[in-house]
């Protein structure tokens, strides 16, 4: 079963170790979170878990903003009475099992086996408890448009006369007469950050099962507050 856990960056400190060396550590508030549904080979194609963090709030009027619950929204948590339920209901069909929470803010599925996990069970920070390195997936903060040194750490054109301001330029790119183009992801200016980015085998330090938080070693994508996807590493070493 692939242990996995939904949170959000909490910001970076460090602590010391049982020998006094200070370790700079990454705090994520993790959990609790709430089984949603359990996809399957037979029903679905395919085996997975699907969690959900943080409740959203319930709109006090008739209308929903974004950052509301919407009655949809609601209805994939808990049975509510319609028309369409109580026809199934009454031609004997099933309904499938609901997590009897509130709608969830962020919700994440992790492909295997679900184990001994139910729908509407939680899922907290001690199943971390023998766990030794996590893989930690954000989003990287947006930078914007940005130039080649920025965004590719190029050395520039030559400070020295006869460099006409250009210094901060690419350079040329083009290609002789075959190709007679530019190969795909050659690196130029654009696009630089909010991007999917994970960090790899990030040693896990400290377990707080009271507090919902997780100390990982090492720094993490996305800024404070930033919803996060935890689970425990597969590679190797």
């Amino acid at each position: 079963m692939v242990k996995g856990i939904l949170g959000q960056k909490v910001g970076m400190t460090q602590i010391y170790d049982d020998s006094g060396r200070a370790v700079p550590v990454t705090v994520l508030q993790a959990g609790p979170c709430h089984v949603l549904q359990l996809r399957t080979q037979r029903r679905d194609g395919y085996e997975a878990v699907q969690l959900g963090y943080l409740d959203k709030k319930r709109p006090r009027g008739k209308r929903s903003r974004p950052s509301q619950a919407s009655r949809s929204e609601r209805g994939q948590v808990a049975n509510i009475a319609s028309k369409r339920s109580r026809r199934r209901a009454a031609a004997g069909v099933g309904l499938p099992a609901k997590a009897g929470c509130e709608p969830q803010r962020f919700i994440r599925e992790f492909r295997g086996p679900a184990g001994e996990l139910e729908v509407g069970q939680q899922v907290t920070v001690e199943a971390f408890a023998e766990v030794r390195a996590v893989d930690v997936t954000g989003t990287s903060k947006g930078r914007g448009y940005s130039g080649v040194m920025r965004r590719h750490n190029f050395a520039g054109q030559r400070a020295s006369h006869g460099v006409k301001k250009v210094h901060r330029h690419a350079g040329g790119t083009g290609m002789s007469a075959d190709p007679s183009r530019l190969f795909k992801g050659i690196r130029m200016a654009g696009q630089y950050g909010n991007a999917r980015t994970t960090a790899r085998n990030l040693k896990l330090v400290r377990v707080d099962p009271e507090n919902h938080l997780l100390l990982v070693r090492g720094a993490v994508p996305g800024p404070n507050g930033g919803f996060l996807v935890i689970q425990e590493t597969n590679k190797v070493g």
